[in-house]
């Protein structure tokens, strides 16, 4: 009778201890997006997170870790929202974040360390009502136009408009997100907005003309955006940051190789804006050129040159000290792991291309 009571209590006992492995919290790895799809959809687009998310990337990282958990946070109010979230400790990853945001919020003291870049150059689009009579920038003087104001587009849109003479002063600007602003000028409510691919399907449908395009421009106007971890994060779970920039790299290395351009364009597609305005909007141009997720000269030098611009503006009132933001060492043990220390072109401090790829030695666009 002992042994079966001994038995019975051992059974209790690992029964016990089963139930509480089984209900153990779980580690949430908290990434957050400034940006949504159309209509809202939780999908990004058009960068190496859109890749990592819509092709489960990070989430196949962790498939065999049953006590990892992976959440992921879409912020229509963008980059602003984002930093609100990452200052109230709700997020371990800012993936995608803006130049302009993410210098903000390092400028009022958000810890987060900067891993590698997730778009760089990217264009942007000037979309203007038809009856508006502007067909070049210069004719924006006196116009009613819309502006994500505090978001990477600002900063992109204000260098625009300085080469051409003006200033968001020649303007009445109205601070709109991206869905606020094709319903406005959907309605006629605005004369023209400054945005992305998403505005050439307001322009199939003949509600909007693009007079200009910062694709024939130097490389130096086009937006960037990268990846960042939290400070806390990092220095309590490095061996997890190190995975997930794993992660990123291995999308950034299928969303740079022109085999997989349609396959690209299609998860892209994910955020409800079709996969032909991917096409036209990558049209003549390498994956790899925009999807890299080096921290070359270029990238350093575009980084110091827009945090002073961003003083200039007095939109911090303190030097931001770029140098020490950047963490590199994830990124180069990733490329090392993964034999892609060569696969990227390399650009210098103007955008002008110094070190080819293998990339480009070894693919042939498909377009």
């Amino acid at each position: 009778m002992t042994t079966r009571i001994g038995v019975a209590l051992l059974s209790l006992l690992l029964a016990l201890l089963i139930s509480a492995a089984a209900n153990a919290e779980k580690l949430v790895i908290r990434f957050g997006y400034p940006g949504v799809g159309a209509d809202n959809r939780p999908f990004a687009s058009g960068d190496i997170v859109a890749v990592a998310h819509a092709g489960h990337f990070i989430d196949d990282e962790f498939a065999h870790d049953p006590d990892i958990k992976i959440e992921w946070t879409f912020f229509r109010g963008a980059g602003p929202a984002l930093n609100e979230s990452l200052a109230a400790g709700h997020l371990d990853f800012a993936a995608g974040l803006g130049d302009l945001p993410s210098i903000i919020g390092r400028a009022n003291g958000l810890q987060t360390h900067f891993l590698l870049t997730d778009k760089v150059r990217d264009t942007i689009y000037l979309a203007v009502r038809p009856d508006s009579g502007i067909t070049r920038i210069e004719d924006l003087a006196g116009h009613r136009l819309s502006e994500f104001k505090g978001t990477n587009l600002q900063l992109a849109a204000d260098r625009v408009l300085a080469a051409h003479g003006l200033s968001e002063r020649n303007a009445r600007f109205i601070n709109l997100d991206t869905g606020s602003a094709l319903a406005a000028l959907n309605g006629g409510n605005i004369d023209g907005t400054f945005g992305s691919i998403e505005l050439l399907a307001l322009r199939d449908r003949g509600i909007v003309t693009i007079p200009y395009t910062t694709k024939a421009e130097s490389a130096t106007f086009g937006r960037h955006s990268a990846i960042f971890v939290t400070d806390a994060f990092d220095r309590a779970h490095p061996e997890l940051v190190q995975r997930v920039v794993n992660a990123f790299v291995r999308a950034a290395r299928f969303g740079a190789d022109e085999a997989n351009r349609k396959a690209v364009f299609d998860l892209w597609a994910k955020s409800g804006y079709p996969a032909d305005a991917f096409a036209e909007d990558f049209n003549d141009e390498r994956l790899a050129n925009r999807l890299t997720p080096l921290i070359d000269t270029y990238v350093t030098a575009r980084y110091r040159d827009l945090t002073a611009r961003v003083r200039e503006y007095g939109l911090i009132r303190k030097d931001v000290d770029v140098e020490s933001w950047f963490e590199p060492h994830y990124l180069e043990a990733a490329l090392r792991a993964q034999q892609l220390e060569h696969f990227w072109p390399h650009y210098d401090a103007a955008g002008k291309k110094r070190i080819d790829g293998d990339v480009e030695q070894t693919l042939s666009a498909s377009k």
